[in-house]
Order: structure tokens, then sequence, then C-alpha cells
């Protein structure tokens, strides 16, 4: 069943062959790509990405099918190659390693096997994207709260914090407005979600009415050099 129409058909490469594995490669990268748009947010860029991923793959593994030369030469060239870029998040990734693989499967010829990888691994990934399984009912969040420098940071906030979160950890601090002030920055978790705002309203009584802010921890970026 999962045999590849390159080597039934011919045994070699040909312009109908090729033309049926990119037309196929660029309708599952459509499918993927909206698979992806339904776990939520994204960018134009990446859902491009995602459709024509799958083609480009199935382009290299085409040149360089059993040709050891060409397969040196295309490796060598892609070594070169060094991207500047966010490191992307791993729903991102999942989702550009699916296309990978959907590329592969079409590139070696493989249509039927690789339209089969396509549904069961994308209704996999749909079905989870809409289920609650794996999610937290207390994310983590990072509170920065910035003080006057005649407060001891130390324990100014402990009693706010053990009446609103679960765990609190004291991350990072840093002076500000020529050491006038500091940055608290926090990793918390809230006791009760619905309690976010009266809990930065306490600090804010506490801390002069200055800048609170309490949202997501973000991931740390790092720059390939």
């Amino acid at each position: 069943m999962f045999t590849s129409i390159i080597a039934s058909v011919t045994g070699s490469l040909t312009i109908e062959t090729a033309l049926i594995c990119t037309v196929v490669s660029l309708i599952l990268g459509g499918i993927i790509a909206v698979i992806y748009m339904t776990q939520g947010t994204y960018s134009k860029s990446f859902i491009i990405t995602l459709i024509l991923l799958p083609a480009l793959v199935q382009a290299v593994i085409m040149v360089v099918n059993g040709n050891l030369g060409a397969g040196v030469a295309v490796m060598g060239a892609f070594s070169l190659v060094r991207f500047r870029s966010i490191p992307g998040s791993s729903k991102e990734i999942s989702s550009i390693f699916f296309a990978m693989v959907v590329g592969l499967a079409t590139g070696m010829g493989y249509i039927t096997y690789a339209v089969l990888i396509t549904v069961i691994i994308g209704l996999a990934l749909f079905l989870l994207s809409r289920f609650s399984f794996g999610d937290k009912k207390n994310e983590n969040k990072e509170l920065r709260v910035t003080i006057p420098e005649n407060l001891d940071y130390t324990d100014v906030f402990d009693d706010i914090f053990k009446k609103y979160t679960k765990n609190v950890t004291l991350t990072k601090v840093k002076t500000t407005n020529l050491g006038s002030m500091y940055d608290l920055y926090y990793e918390i978790e809230l006791l009760d979600g619905s309690k976010e705002k009266e809990m930065i309203d306490d600090i804010r009584c506490r801390n002069g009415n200055l800048t609170i802010i309490c949202g997501r921890i973000q991931q740390a970026v790092n720059m390939e050099l």
C-alpha cells in the first residue's frame, strides 16, 4: 500500500511525478497551516512558511535521492546558512517538524503515506488543542513592582503575597531612575485568578502607586550569532 510512485512508475524522476508530488505537498502544507490556525494566534509569514515548507523539503529530497554527491553538496550548502531569529514556541517547532516530515514523505514519492500522516497527526493536534489536556489550572505569572529606595524590598509585600499567592519567588532586583527606585521581579502562582486585581490594588497602596506589571512569564530570547 505504501509504495513510492517514483519507484512504481518509472524508477526515476519525471516531470509528471515531480508535479504530482509538489501539488500534493502544497495541499498537505495548506492543511497543516489550517490546523495550526485553529490553535490560537499566528502570523501570516509563519502560515506561508508552513504551506511552502513541505514542497521545499520535497524538492530537496527529490534532487538528492539516490545521488551521494548531490546529497553531500546540499548538506554543505545548508551548513553555510545561519539564521538570526527568535526561538519559536513548542507549538511552532512541532508544526515545522510536522511539515518537514510530510515533505520528506512526498519527496520520496510516498503520497499515500504522507496523506495518512497528515490526517492522523493533524487530527491529533486539532483535538489536543481543543481540550484542556495538559493545561495548568493556575499558571505562573511574572509580577514586576517598582518601589522607592526607602522601602526594604526583602519583606515589604510578604503579607500581601501570603493572602493572594500559593508560591512566590523574587527572581531579580534592578535599580532604576538613577538608583532612586527598585524594580522587583517576582514569579508568582495565584491562589485565585479572580483576585489578581485585588492583589495589585493592595500592592499599589504599599508602593506609592508606582508602576506594577503582572503578566505571563516571558521566555528568554537567545539570538544566534
